[in-house]
């Protein structure tokens, strides 16, 4: 279990709260897809991801986008159970999605650049230090059931 000290609380909050699901979400997904091509095997059904154009305009991944920052935001109010509070996500991912474990590691990578991008200067080095400490935290949540 991750301690958080009440100032990577605050922090960890006052950069969630500046996350907007709706433009970060489509943006961090679109950015896996197109960085990481080979993650496309885990999206069949969406159609056409072929070409950053595809990604950029496919409806499906936008959706999905805004759901896996929905997820993130439940790690942000149960900081102190961030396992427990993925153990059946992690779960599924394993069992039935077969995703590779190194992908949620890819996706905390994206996550952090895209609210980089938003935040700019207000995540400064040591704040990203305690919202990658966050995100370490959410990457081993999910991976938790592979073992």
């Amino acid at each position: 279990m991750v301690k958080w000290t009440d100032k990577e609380r605050s922090t960890i909050n006052a950069v969630w709260d500046k996350v907007d699901i709706d433009e970060i979400g489509p943006q961090v997904l679109a950015r896996v897809l197109i960085v990481y091509p080979w993650t496309e095997r885990y999206f069949g059904s969406f159609g056409d991801i072929f070409t950053v154009t595809a990604v950029l305009n496919n409806p499906k991944v936008a959706a999905h986008g805004k759901v896996v920052l929905k997820e993130l935001g439940k790690a942000v109010k149960n900081m102190d159970n961030i396992k427990g509070t993925y153990a059946s996500l992690s779960q599924l991912h394993n069992e039935k999605l077969h995703v590779d474990p190194d992908s949620f590691r890819l996706l905390a990578d994206c996550i952090t650049i895209s609210v980089a991008c938003k935040l700019r200067s207000a995540l400064d080095p040591q704040v990203q230090a305690t919202w990658q400490k966050f995100l370490s935290a959410v990457v081993e949540a999910m991976s938790s059931q592979y073992y």
